[in-house]
């Protein structure tokens, strides 16, 4: 069983739901307390020993690069004025990582998966949505290498949600179930409400086999006109291992504005510093 070494970021969305905000911004520099939502997501991978960052990006996306990369200027004057550089030491990653590469045309997720196919190689890989904040101890991604470890094939999130909302996500037809692993029988993009197999929605995380690239190659559009990663993921399922992994952890939509609220609430409360204050605050309103 090879290691999960690698991990694909599609980042090329426009960000529409957050304009204007998002109009000469990335969205995933959107900040929930003080930290961009990609660094959340770039620090949950780390911690579950990925070793090389890959960002499928568009135009527009340079602040990514430049979060990540060395700034001489703010270091310079932050030593100067005896600063500490704690705060943005940790961002820095080590050459040869992050890597960028461009989607350009908005297809879907399956093909902004597939655009990072030569630097994945012939290896089991991840994929982070970073608007997906995954709040928990340990991060999800390192729950879910710890799951496929024992496993191998393919792992993906799972997280269960009202049975009225499973018209809005990926939804799991589950199997055998040993634990917070259940074995993935099929996958079905938003099915109608009171057709869904079971409340088990895909949450943005996953662990792929090398195989899900060659099916990628090929496949057609699906739901909304796009290439669809769940359409090809559904092709390995029973030609190799596929369980979902339940998350031991809060989720924040923060595609959604309302979550996206709800994180920064979350996070401060969260928070020594800040705890006091937001409480005080929220009680006040």
């Amino acid at each position: 069983m090879k290691a999960v070494r690698k991990a694909v970021f599609p980042v090329a969305g426009l960000g529409t739901r957050f304009l204007p905000a998002t109009k000469a911004m990335p969205k995933e520099m959107l900040t929930v307390v003080d930290k961009p939502l990609i660094q959340y997501a770039v620090e949950e991978a780390i911690e579950a020993g990925i070793e090389q960052i890959i960002f499928v990006t568009g135009r527009g996306k340079g602040a990514l690069e430049d979060h990540f990369d060395i700034s001489y200027e703010l270091e310079a004057t932050m030593k100067a004025r005896g600063k500490s550089l704690d705060a943005i030491a940790s961002i820095r990653q080590k050459p040869g990582s992050p890597v960028y590469v461009r989607q350009q045309e908005p297809l879907g997720l399956g093909h902004a998966v597939w655009c990072a196919r030569d630097i994945v190689g012939d290896e089991p890989f991840a994929v982070f949505l970073p608007d997906e904040l995954m709040v928990g101890t340990p991060g999800f991604m390192k729950q879910m290498v710890d799951a496929y470890e024992t496993v191998g094939g393919n792992v993906i999130g799972a997280l269960e949600v009202a049975p009225d909302q499973t018209d809005k996500y990926g939804i799991i037809s589950p199997g055998a179930v040993n634990g917070r692993l259940t074995e993935v029988k099929a996958l079905i993009e938003k099915p109608k409400l009171g057709t869904a197999p079971s409340n088990l929605m895909i949450p943005g995380r996953y662990i792929l086999q090398p195989e899900v690239m060659r099916i990628l190659e090929k496949q057609e559009k699906g739901a909304g006109g796009e290439i669809q990663l769940t359409d090809a993921m559904a092709q390995l399922i029973g030609n190799q291992p596929f369980h979902g992994f339940t998350f031991d952890g809060r989720r924040y939509d923060c595609g959604d504005k309302a979550g996206f609220i709800q994180a920064n609430i979350a996070l401060s409360l969260s928070r020594p510093d800040l705890a006091p204050q937001i409480r005080a605050f929220l009680a006040e309103i």
